[in-house]
């Protein structure tokens, strides 16, 4: 079918129309099967048409499809935030609203800041992607191709270098960048946030630094700035927890959430401390869409299935598998386009450099094509496109993730 009716502005990685999914594994529209290690980037946790998520959704189809929780507030709202705020793994008592994405959720948190702080100017750091809305470009630290023709975006917005073992920033650098930016650049008491992914996505699967992460908290408090966490790729049990961030030893003041938080029906949230999330006045959050009863049945479904025990059960299986794979590439040397493995827990992502230690861009291209030809679909991130992000259901059969590292392995070994 034609795609002339189509904004030639949408890219798309993979020229196939896709027409049914199970699981991990896709079909397009002329029976192919695909092993889907994109997982709609990031949103299928849980996979394709998981049965619990389905039922719910055709349940609550047959009740009430739609209605404006700002107008009259309905059930599956009301259920939805409590449960998210039982879910979320905090000290404090969660407050929160739902959205239709997570740059949605983004642009909430915006407003709740300032409206909070009195202060306007936000923190974000190198090679972070926040959303593809107007305010959420600026914060992405990556101009090509999200700022590009775009104009004057809203600010002010300063941006930081990511720590990260994955990437070689240090933390002492990252502080060192910090201390320059409020010598020389913007006075601490006119910022509003920090906003953070706690493992990047675009950026390259990089995990944060630890020890940084600790470190901003503490300075966040010190001087009265709000600590925006994102968690719109890395949540919802792809580290291996219920959020990321629980590994950094922190708590967020805002959370984002989105992606596989309802199994693919769109939905997104911000939530966080409850003096913060009561800050606008009556009506100045909202949305006619947001929380549509339907997505809230998904989510309900979808927070069903994320025990603690299952979260971590499928993250350990899905990382071991992809750890294990990986070292014998390195050890049998399959590919000398083989660079580091980044992320955490299930959340891995695979770098492509050259000889000379440059990214590898040409090569992972020529690596999504020859693995989509043999059945696999792949996506790519980083800066220079040269990290492949493993995003497989957290569900996907080990059978199934044997035969797509299978694929993997054999499209590394023809890389010239």
């Amino acid at each position: 079918m034609s795609t002339a009716a189509i904004s030639g502005s949408i890219s798309m990685v993979h020229p196939i129309t896709l027409d049914h999914g199970k699981n991990a594994e896709v079909w397009d529209e002329d029976g192919k099967r695909y092993i889907d290690f994109v997982g709609g980037i990031g949103v299928l946790n849980l996979g394709h048409c998981n049965p619990l998520i389905v039922d719910a959704i055709r349940e609550q189809a047959t009740k009430l499809t739609h209605y404006c929780f700002n107008a009259v507030p309905h059930g599956p709202y009301k259920q939805f935030m409590a449960r998210l705020a039982e879910f979320i793994p905090v000290s404090y008592p969660v407050s929160g609203m739902l959205t239709n994405s997570g740059a949605e959720a983004a642009e909430n948190a915006l407003k709740i800041v300032r409206g909070h702080t009195g202060r306007t100017a936000v923190i974000a750091f190198d090679g972070g992607f926040h959303g593809r809305t107007l305010a959420t470009l600026n914060l992405n630290g990556k101009v090509a191709p999200y700022k590009q023709k775009v104009g004057v975006l809203p600010g002010p917005v300063y941006h930081l270098p990511f720590p990260s073992k994955d990437n070689g920033v240090t933390t002492a650098e990252a502080l060192k960048a910090m201390d320059r930016l409020f010598s020389v650049e913007i006075d601490v008491e006119e910022i509003a946030c920090f906003i953070i992914e706690p493992i990047q996505g675009e950026g390259g699967f990089l995990a944060l630094d630890v020890e940084f992460a600790q470190h901003l908290r503490r300075f966040c408090d010190e001087k009265g700035i709000l600590l925006i966490i994102d968690e719109i790729q890395s949540g919802f049990g792809r580290s291996g927890q219920r959020f990321a961030f629980s590994r950094l030893g922190i708590e967020p003041d805002l959370l984002l959430m989105g992606k596989s938080i309802a199994g693919g029906v769109p939905l997104g949230a911000v939530a966080g401390r409850k003096e913060l999330m009561d800050t606008l006045p009556k009506g100045g959050l909202g949305g006619t869409y947001s929380g549509n009863p339907i997505a809230c049945a998904a989510g309900l479904a979808s927070l069903a299935q994320m025990t603690d025990a299952n979260l971590s059960a499928w993250g350990e299986a899905q990382e071991q598998a992809i750890v294990s794979r990986y070292q014998q590439w390195v050890d049998n040397k399959v590919s000398p386009f083989l660079g580091r493995l980044t992320g955490v827990g299930a959340m891995r992502g695979i770098e492509f450099v050259t000889p000379e230690g440059k990214p590898a861009t040409a090569q992972l291209a020529a690596l999504l094509e020859a693995a989509r030809n043999k059945g696999l679909l792949l996506m790519p991130s980083g800066k220079a496109r040269h990290i492949i992000r493993l995003l497989p259901p957290l569900t996907t059969e080990l059978s199934v993730l044997n035969e797509g590292l299978d694929i993997f392995e054999s499209c590394l070994a023809e890389l010239i």
